[in-house]
């Protein structure tokens, strides 16, 4: 139903912008607790590993995929001024630097494109949250978008964080911020439209996360 719906140009740059949040308030929960919802993190290494959507929504598959995203984008626009809507919007706001300095280097852009058509044929023999994809994902993150001198630090426990499979979950969905990010850059989104049009985003993106809402 989504796949049909005739979304206008801001709200599509709201969704896009939500699978930002939605990727960076998985980094902060990830790295603060371990924990990770299956479904939250599929939506985003599947976005990551979609390069050919048929239209904005097709990149995370419905709205109600996108719910957390959302949730922290109203949040955040709204100036909630908790400890993880602070963070999410820390991570994001770093998520979209790193994607303008991605957009200069078209030979890593190159490079980015030719190793996730490999990661998303691995991710069609196990599946795409599959430890292997996972840990491909993560390394193409290391040897790309770490090279950059801007790095984005996560904060956590350690004890999570030493982890080589929750690193990896981190890089990965780090990496898939960026995608979203280059996303709204792609429908001429700017990171200063989060101040200049915030009432506006903020508007959108709370009449999205209502529509995520299943009735009943």
């Amino acid at each position: 139903m989504d796949a049909q719906r005739q979304f206008s140009t801001w709200e599509q740059r709201s969704i896009a912008l939500a699978g930002v949040f939605q990727a960076a308030v998985l980094v902060d929960r990830l790295a603060t607790t371990g924990y990770l919802g299956k479904d939250e993190f599929r939506t985003c290494v599947d976005s990551l590993l979609e390069q050919n959507p048929q239209s904005t929504i097709d990149t995370y598959g419905s709205l109600s995929n996108l719910e957390t995203g959302l949730t922290a984008l109203v949040e955040s626009l709204g100036g909630l001024r908790g400890d993880a809507a602070q963070q999410a919007l820390r991570y994001s706001l770093g998520i979209l630097h790193l994607q303008g300095k991605l957009l200069s280097r078209r030979d890593m852009l190159a490079v980015i494109g030719s190793r996730l058509a490999q990661a998303n044929q691995q991710a069609t023999h196990f599946n795409s949250t599959h430890d292997n994809v996972i840990a491909n994902l993560a390394d193409l993150y290391t040897d790309t978008i770490s090279t950059f001198r801007f790095r984005i630090h996560v904060r956590g426990e350690p004890t999570y964080l030493q982890q080589q499979r929750i690193a990896n979950q981190v890089r990965t969905l780090l990496f898939a911020g960026i995608r979203s990010a280059m996303l709204w850059h792609q429908l001429g989104g700017r990171r200063w439209h989060i101040i200049v049009y915030r009432k506006r985003l903020l508007a959108c993106a709370d009449r999205l996360l209502r529509d995520s809402k299943p009735l009943f």
